[in-house]
């Protein structure tokens, strides 16, 4: 027997994080110690569940079947011709170890800018030897977040993954399925494996097709991470002195035995531009995910049977997580990602009821076509400003 872990060895990301396994490339790629942080995450994450190898190679290739057998269903329900070719990206079924290394590589590209920008306004204060200590820590305790996660997510389309140095991922990016998650919760909620499965991969190649329908898509959000993130560590001083006001509130709070407020995190953007950013990542990440909830869910039982099952017991699990899981949840930002999947699935499906898939469609033209915040909240808005 063995765990899930072994899942697709063959098949996990082979990319080095800074260009050589050992060694950072960069003095601001130092500021993070992205190799610790992956091999931390790989240290702490829960095991899979157990399978005979037998059973593993099962749910592999199940995946990798399924995962190509939802494109035409991603095509007929949104109309995207991006839909009929995805050979500009990859699809990995991966374990969580790799699934943490792939983001510690989507990370180092995300923040670089940010860092280097971070470095030169310290030049001269921060010593090789300091640096060093200080991406230590930040790598592993990275790392202890990304183990949390690589045991929370189903699969995540990674559009990044090409910019990463010595990188030989496909130009447009990688789709990674998490293999014993995807077990482990068909497990949990006792629905047909094959069909879940099948719902999963809907959702997932759905955010390969919208990246492929809108090849400006991935610059434009390294643009807007690069944006808030050079805010944010640009001021590292004030940054800090909010994040230790915010860690005193949530262990005041945590003390009194009451849950993090839901806007705990966000007490450290105060500045306007900062604001500005995040409520653009926010509208752009609802956008994303609700579009791909619409889409999983656009299927009938004739392509998944149990569908109607699926999403019920889905929607319900969250109900039992224990106090110290909805704690992290909260403080990671999790449940604010959640309400992103029903925020932005009610913003596509009152825009697709007035102007069809077609007019939603135009939504992938340009940046300016994406949706704001308000107007994720309110479909009207962003169908009088498009003149639909």
């Amino acid at each position: 027997m063995g765990t899930m872990e072994s899942t697709a060895r063959e098949s996990a990301p082979s990319v080095s994080t800074n260009g050589s396994p050992t060694a950072q490339s960069s003095p601001a790629q130092s500021l993070i110690n992205w190799d610790l942080a992956a091999s931390a995450a790989a240290r702490l994450a829960p095991a899979g569940p157990v399978l005979d190898e037998k059973a593993i190679g099962e749910a592999v290739d199940s995946l990798r079947r399924l995962a190509d057998a939802s494109v035409p269903h991603v095509h007929e329900i949104t109309g995207l011709e991006a839909a009929r070719d995805l050979r500009d990206s990859s699809v990995l079924v991966v374990d969580r170890a790799s699934w943490a290394k792939a983001n510690t590589q989507s990370f180092a590209v995300m923040l670089k800018p940010a860092m280097q920008k971070m470095l030169d306004s310290r030049r001269g204060n921060l010593s090789p030897g300091a640096a060093q200590v200080s991406g230590a820590i930040t790598g592993s305790q990275l790392g202890a977040v990304l183990a949390f996660l690589s045991s929370k997510v189903l699969g995540q389309y990674d559009p990044f993954a090409a910019l990463a140095e010595n990188s030989s991922a496909p130009a447009a990016g990688r789709l990674l399925l998490v293999a014993p998650n995807i077990v482990s919760v068909e497990r949990e909620l006792n629905v047909a494996p094959e069909d879940f499965r099948l719902w999963v991969c809907l959702h997932e190649q759905t955010h390969r097709v919208q990246f492929a329908a809108a090849p400006w898509l991935r610059h434009h959000m390294l643009e807007q991470i690069d944006n808030l993130s050079g805010h944010l560590l640009g001021n590292v001083d004030s940054l800090m002195e909010r994040a230790s006001a915010a860690a005193r509130s949530l262990k005041d709070r945590s003390a009194n035995g009451e849950a993090p407020r839901r806007g705990a995190i966000l007490d450290l953007l105060q500045d306007p531009e900062e604001k500005a950013a995040i409520s653009h990542l926010t509208a752009v990440m609802s956008l994303l995910e609700g579009h791909a909830n619409v889409v999983m869910d656009g299927v009938d039982a004739s392509i998944v049977p149990s569908v109607k099952t699926i999403r019920q017991r889905f929607n319900d699990r969250g109900k039992d997580r224990g106090v110290i899981e909805k704690f992290i949840r909260s403080l990671l930002g999790l449940d604010a990602k959640m309400r992103q999947y029903s925020d932005g699935a009610r913003f596509v499906r009152a825009v697709v009821d007035v102007a069809g898939m077609e007019g939603f469609n135009r939504v992938w033209e340009s940046a300016e076509h994406l949706p704001t915040e308000p107007e994720i909240h309110d479909a009207k808005l962003w169908l009088e400003r498009m003149g639909l």
